[in-house]
This record gives C-alpha cells, sequence and structure tokens, in this order.
C-alpha cells in the first residue's frame, strides 16, 4: 500500500460527507467500547496484568537481540527455517522465493497487519502468485480493491448491504451471487466460496500476535479459524512476524493473551488460539511439510531506547483506535496508510517518513483516552506531541501555523497579558452564543464549523474559578 498520508485533510473532507461511512462508524462506539468496559469490569486484576504486561515488554525490549536469537535456535530445533529482512522490499523478496521454491500457484492469507505494512499481496501478484485472503473482513477488501480501515476490524467502514451488493457482483463466477439479507447469509456465502480457496492453496501466510523464545512457537488469535487453515492445510506455512512481537516464555505469552481479547473484542478469550512449532512430525495427522518465519525490522530496531521505544510494546489490540474521537469520525482510510487511529499516527511517520506523515500527529485532540485504554499504557499523546515538536523543528509546519504558534506562545509565557487579551473575547462569545448555546460558523474557526458546532463559552473562565476557589479557601 503507498503511503497516501500527505492527502489526510482531503481525505477527511471526503470522509466527513460518506453518509454510509458515518453509519457504519457509528458502530465502533457501540460495539467494542461497551463490550470492552464489561469485559474489564469482570475482571478485576485487569489493572494489575496490565502493569505485569508492561513490565514483560520493557524486559523483553532492554534484551530484544538475545530474546530473537534464542527464538531462532528454538525454532530451528524444532524444524522451522528462520530469515531475516531488514525491510518491507527484502521481506517481500523472501516470502516470494519461497513461494517460487514451493512451485506454487495459489497462496492463502491469514490476517497479517504486517503484511499490509510490507505490501505482500502486490509482490506475490506481480511475481504470478494468486494470494487469496481468508479472514473475512480481508477477504471483502480484496473484492472491493481496498486496504482496510481497522486493524482488528478491517471491513468495518463498511454496510451490510454495501457487502450484500459486492458479493453479488464477484460471486457471479461461482455460480452464486443471490441478494443476501442477512449477516449468516453473508458469512455462509463467504465460507462457501474460500473453502475451494483453502483446498487449493500451495502456501499458506500467516502473522503472529506473539514469538514465545523459549519453544520457538508462532501465536496467531483469531474468531473465523482461517488462519489455522491457512496454515496448516498448504504443503507449506510462512509466518511474517515483526520482531518486537517476541516475548521470552509461555507464561510472558499467556498475560498477554489475557490482555489482548478483552481490550480488542471484548472476550475472554478469542475463538482460536494456537501455537504453531515447527513443521508436521512424522506422527502427525496434518500440518505443513515446510515451515518458515520470516522476522522484519522495517525501522523497529531504529525505535529501540529513542523517544519511540515505548511503541514497541503495542500488541495490535485496536482500543486506542475505537476510543478515538478522531477515528471515530473520520474512520481508518483517511489515515492513508495501514495503521490508523493514535497508533497509527505515531507509527506511520516512523516508517514512511515525517514529510509523509506529518498531517497525522495533528489529527488528535490530545484527550488522553487512547492511552487511558491501552493495555500496555503506551503513552501515545506523549509520542504525537513529540512528532509535532519534530514538524515544527524541520520547519514542516505551514508558515501560516509556524507564525500563529509563534505568537501563542510569546503570549501564553506573559499570562497577565494573555488574560487581558482574551477575557474580553470569551466574554463576548458567551454573550453572543448564550440563546443557542454553540455556534455554526465563526469567522477564522471555519475548519472547525465546517463540520461541527461550536460551543459557546459558558460562565467564567477556568482561571477565574481556580483563583475564587482559592481565594475562599475551599480549592486542595
Amino acid at each position: 500500500m503507498n503511503p497516501q498520508s500527505h492527502a489526510f485533510k482531503h481525505n477527511v473532507e471526503a470522509a466527513l460527507d460518506d453518509v454510509q461511512l458515518q453509519q457504519a462508524l457509528r458502530n465502533v462506539g457501540r460495539g467494542f467500547v461497551v463490550k470492552r468496559r464489561s469485559a474489564l469490569d469482570a475482571l478485576p486484576e485487569f489493572e494489575a496484568l496490565r502493569v505485569a504486561a508492561r513490565d514483560i515488554k520493557d524486559r523483553t525490549l532492554a534484551r530484544l537481540a538475545e530474546h530473537l536469537e534464542r527464538f531462532e535456535a528454538a525454532a530451528t530445533q524444532a524444524g522451522a527455517q528462520v530469515h531475516w529482512a531488514r525491510d518491507a522490499a527484502e521481506a517481500c523478496d523472501i516470502v516470494v522465493n519461497l513461494c517460487r521454491e514451493a512451485g506454487a500457484k495459489r497462496v492463502a492469507k491469514g490476517k497479517s497487519m504486517v503484511g499490509e505494512e510490507i505490501g505482500i499481496n502486490p509482490a506475490l501478484e506481480a511475481a504470478g502468485f494468486e494470494p487469496i485472503e481468508t479472514d473475512l473482513g480481508e477477504y471483502i477488501l480484496q473484492l472491493a480493491h481496498e486496504p482496510p480501515s481497522h486493524i482488528i476490524a478491517p471491513a468495518i467502514h463498511k454496510t451490510r448491504g454495501q457487502i450484500a451488493d459486492l458479493f453479488r457482483e464477484a460471486h457471479r463466477v461461482h455460480g452464486l451471487g443471490e441478494h443476501l439479507e442477512t449477516v449468516p447469509d453473508i458469512v455462509n456465502e463467504a465460507r462457501q466460496v474460500l473453502r475451494e480457496q483453502f483446498l487449493s492453496a500451495d502456501v499458506g501466510i500467516t502473522g503472529a500476535n506473539f514469538l514465545i523464545a523459549e519453544t520457538g512457537s508462532t501465536v496467531i488469535v483469531t474468531n473465523e479459524g482461517n488462519g489455522d487453515l491457512s496454515a496448516t492445510l498448504p504443503r507449506t506455512h510462512i509466518v511474517t512476524a515483526s520482531i518486537e512481537k517476541v516475548v521470552p516464555t509461555l507464561d510472558d505469552a499467556s498475560v498477554l493473551l489475557r490482555l489482548l481479547a478483552r481490550s480488542a473484542t471484548g472476550q475472554e478469550t478469542t475463538a482460536y488460539t494456537t501455537f504453531f512449532t515447527g513443521p508436521r512430525r512424522p506422527e502427525d495427522a496434518h500440518g505443513p511439510e515446510a515451515f518458515h518465519i520470516v522476522l522484519i525490522d522495517n525501522g523497529r530496531s531504529q525505535m529501540l531506547g529513542g523517544e519511540f521505544h515505548d511503541m514497541l510494546r503495542c500488541i495490535r489490540c485496536g482500543a486506542c483506535l475505537n476510543h478515538c474521537p478522531v477515528y471515530n469520525t473520520v474512520g481508518g482510510h483517511a489515515y492513508g496508510w495501514v495503521y490508523p487511529g493514535p497508533m497509527g499516527s505515531v507509527l506511520t511517520p516512523l516508517m514512511v517518513g515525517l514529510a509523509e506523515g506529518a498531517n497525522l500527529p495533528n489529527a488528535s485532540t490530545l484527550c488522553g483516552r487512547c492511552e487511558e485504554v491501552c493495555p500496555m499504557s503506551i503513552p501515545l499523546p506523549r509520542m504525537l506531541r513529540a512528532h509535532r515538536i519534530r514538524e515544527f523543528e524541520t520547519r514542516l509546519t505551514p508558515p501560516r501555523s509556524r507564525y500563529a504558534l509563534k505568537a501563542w506562545a510569546w503570549l501564553a509565557r506573559r499570562p497577565r497579558l494573555y488574560h487581558r487579551i482574551l477575557g474580553p473575547g470569551m466574554r463576548l462569545l458567551g454573550l453572543l452564543g448564550r440563546r443557542q448555546g454553540r455556534f455554526r460558523w465563526l469567522p477564522l474557526a471555519d475548519a472547525w464549523t465546517r463540520a461541527r458546532d461550536l460551543p459557546a463559552p459558558v460562565g467564567p473562565s477556568f482561571m477565574a474559578q481556580y483563583r475564587r476557589t482559592r481565594r475562599e479557601g475551599t480549592g486542595s
């Protein structure tokens, strides 16, 4: 997927005018957020697990090279072949060559964000292979020729009617194509089509939620079982995984697994949690004859020890997206690359360059909800501010904004003057907006009022209330 993050502002305007997208996005808040809250209420030790998980990842990242070498040795001992890729191009070359060696024509793919990150599908197609997405959401998007818009629910931006129309058009070649009314009908038809793809695939490619150093195992969690079928039915199984997915032990993985499903979908655990350790053994009834693991760096080594080091704790649960007011308003495609929402606004500039992704760190209200719900306690707002500082220092910020920020900074360092200038303005806005309680349009605030109303100031300012409370001696 070629980055289109530079077009964020244009994409936002299109997203706000897309009625069906806005209808689909309303399901994010009603679904994931409520289910996550219920799952956490039923787990009193959630905060203790959260601390333990952060400590596990911090200890692992502090000795990442050692754990990766231990993983490679254990995986090799189990019969796997481990490959190392410095960047996306190298990773694609390795996977394409493995498919050639396997004599493959059709490749079944389980959902994998790192696969999207390195652009594995275009690389396979360019080499003459037929990649088939087997995750239902990814399959829908492959038919629609679209990238994912959410890291755990890639087709969440589509309505049931849009999917039914897509299937009716695409499945005619399979002798299907009736109008589908219900979700079970849609799922059953997808299952009917994909069954043949699973059985005829020569290579299966999956990602990995975790890599376990002590056993050399890879772990995937799914709710559809498509990852397991992609891994076990074809003759060759290829796992693509980024290097920060490694954890030292099975016990460590179990702690992270308890957080992952609850934070992502509000489930205690997903329907399928599968550990793969090497290829099929002589006593096994099923399984691949060859098992390859491609470990991908793609810029992550440069994050180690720096101001974005904590981002390597991310377990891709999507909780920050689900609770982000910006994501829930514009959807994932507006971000213009693989990773949307707050986590994507940190990762994308690091992976595709700040010049390409400079808009994204500004696509945040810095309300802090993303950090509050993150099971790995990643300080996302702090890192978004770090990007903004870099953007300003490297003069990527437009001149008009730079001058405005400089003027604001000058004024903010002089609090008496600040309140003397802004106080009357706030009182005037409160007076003008007292009837409606909001403004549908204001001069110099068109960017805000174009998509939403601006609340009118009500009552005294925060500082005025603070001073009054101090005078009355009721403040703490």
